[in-house]
C-alpha cells in the first residue's frame, strides 16, 4: 500500500473518474521524482523549467506531462543514469512499482532522456478496488534534460512541501516564459499541434508575466531561427507571434489541450480561442508585458 502521505496528497484531487485517478498519480509521481533528485543533489547541476514547473510550483491550472530539466552549465558528456537509481528507489519507498529506462540517442542530440513507468492498473487498485482499467495500461513520466543550454537564463529556489518539505531549483517565471515563446514559435508544427503551449500563453498574459527577451534572443540564435547579427526586439517578437498564430488550426490545438484540463469550465474557455483572439488581444498584451 501507499504510504499515508500519498493517501494526503491524493485528498487535494477531486478524483471522479479513471482519467482524473490516473492525472493525480501521475502528478504525485512527478513530485516524488522531484523529491528523488533533490535528495541526489541533481539541483546543484540542472533547473526545473517547462509545463510541470508551472504546474507543480506557480500553480498552472492544468495537468502536465513530462519533467524538463535544463544544465546550469553545459556539459556534452552528462548522463542522466546516475541519477535514476536514486529516483526509482525514491518512488519505491512511497509505494510506487516503477522501471526506469534510459532513452538511447538515434542521432546527435543535446537532450538526455529517461523514462519512468508504472502500471496503472496496479496502482488504481492501491486506491480503490472499484476502479477499473486496461490491465496493461501503464503511467510514464519522461526526463528531458538539456545539456547545452542557451545563456542568460535566471533561476529560483523554491519550496515544495510534497511528500515532505524539499527544495527544488527552478528558472524564473520571466525566463519561463522566454523558453515557452521559444516552443511556441519555433516548434514545428506538423500534425500533432501543442495546445498547451497556447494555453500556457494565456496563463502568463493573465498572470502579468514579462516575457525576457534577452534569454529568448539567445535560445532562437541558438537554435538558428534568427542569426547572431538580429537582435529581437518587442516589435519584432510582436511579429513573428502574430504571424505564427495564422499557422495555428485551434481545432486541433484545444484537443490536445482538453485531457490536461481538471473541470468543465476550463474547457468552456477553450470556446474563445480562434485567430481573432489571439490575434487581437493576446499579441497586444505580450508587447506590453515584454521587457
Amino acid at each position: 500500500m501507499f504510504d499515508e502521505k500519498i493517501e494526503q496528497m491524493l485528498s487535494r484531487y477531486e478524483l471522479l473518474t479513471i482519467h482524473d485517478h490516473e492525472n493525480a498519480l501521475k502528478e504525485i509521481m512527478q513530485e516524488i521524482v522531484l523529491l528523488g533528485l533533490w535528495r541526489s543533489k541533481f539541483y546543484e547541476k540542472a533547473v526545473l523549467y517547462g509545463g510541470t514547473a508551472l504546474r507543480i510550483l506557480y500553480k498552472l491550472d492544468r495537468f502536465s506531462e513530462d519533467l524538463d530539466f535544463s544544465l546550469i552549465q553545459p556539459e556534452t558528456d552528462f548522463d542522466i543514469k546516475k541519477y535514476l537509481g536514486a529516483v526509482k528507489a525514491e518512488l519505491e519507498l512511497w509505494g510506487f512499482e516503477v522501471l526506469t529506462q534510459e532513452k538511447n540517442k538515434q542521432n546527435k542530440s543535446t537532450i538526455d532522456s529517461a523514462f519512468i513507468k508504472a502500471n496503472t492498473l496496479i496502482h488504481l487498485l492501491k486506491i480503490d478496488s472499484n476502479l477499473k482499467t486496461h490491465k496493461n495500461a501503464v503511467m510514464k513520466i519522461k526526463l528531458e534534460i538539456d545539456q547545452d543550454p542557451a545563456t542568460g537564463f535566471t533561476s529560483d529556489l523554491k519550496y515544495h512541501l510534497h511528500p515532505i518539505p524539499f527544495s527544488i531549483k527552478t528558472m524564473t517565471l520571466t525566463s519561463l516564459f522566454a523558453g515557452k515563446m521559444h516552443a511556441l514559435l519555433c516548434r514545428t508544427i506538423r500534425t500533432h499541434i501543442k495546445g498547451r503551449d497556447w494555453y500556457d500563453l494565456i496563463w502568463f498574459v493573465k498572470n502579468r508575466v514579462p516575457c525576457d527577451l534577452h534569454y529568448l534572443n539567445n535560445k532562437m540564435v541558438q537554435t538558428g531561427h534568427i542569426a547572431p547579427s538580429e537582435m529581437l526586439t518587442r516589435e519584432k517578437l510582436v511579429q513573428l507571434i502574430s504571424r505564427k498564430i495564422k499557422e495555428i488550426d485551434f481545432s486541433l490545438a484545444k484537443s490536445d489541450v482538453e485531457p490536461f484540463l481538471k473541470n468543465p469550465g476550463q474547457r468552456d474557455e477553450l470556446s474563445l480561442w480562434s485567430d481573432a483572439f489571439f490575434s487581437d488581444y493576446l499579441v497586444q498584451e505580450i508587447g506590453v508585458l515584454t521587457k
